[in-house]
């Protein structure tokens, strides 16, 4: 008996542990504060690449071109360069579980921060990417892109 609530104990305590490590999923407003840049963009086109990580893992890599039509943090620009692991070269894919797959002409709202060698990679990793459908809906739910702008404006004091 005393066995088995040590156990139960143990079990509650590495749970409880982990939550703490990764945490709730950050808010629109938390991401808006975090990040360098808020953008709102069209995918003109994507070049992927083998290429190295910050951890010195080797994988394919995506470069996304983004036509900027709204920036909502950060200095505005018509194209930004955004980097994000995973994407095809020939034959080989990589697809990463927590980041959503862009392909040219999709829509989406991008938070993004500078690493350290200087290229824009998302905020949060998969958290800083939103997918905006045609209907203008955040994919995977049932929010708006206005209704995400109007609280990353809020977030932000309604500047810029």
């Amino acid at each position: 008996m005393k066995q088995s609530f040590l156990m139960l104990l143990a079990c509650v305590a590495a749970s409880a542990s982990i939550y703490a490590e990764i945490g709730p999923p950050p808010t629109v407003a938390a991401l808006a504060r975090g990040a360098g840049r808020v953008v709102v963009a069209r995918v003109l086109d994507i070049q992927s690449r083998f290429g190295t990580n910050q951890f010195g893992d080797q994988l394919i890599l995506s470069n996304l071109v983004l036509e900027v039509t709204e920036t909502l943090k950060g200095p505005a620009s018509a194209i930004v360069n955004l980097t994000v692991e995973g994407g095809t070269v020939g034959d080989l894919t990589l697809k990463v579980s927590d980041l959503p797959t862009f392909k040219p002409g999709d829509r989406g709202m991008f938070f993004l921060d500078p690493d350290p060698g200087g290229t824009l990679v998302p905020h949060d990793r998969g958290r800083g990417l939103l997918k905006v459908s045609t209907a203008g809906l955040i994919e995977g739910g049932s929010v708006t892109l206005d209704d995400v702008k109007k609280q990353v404006t809020s977030a932000l004091g309604g500047g810029r």
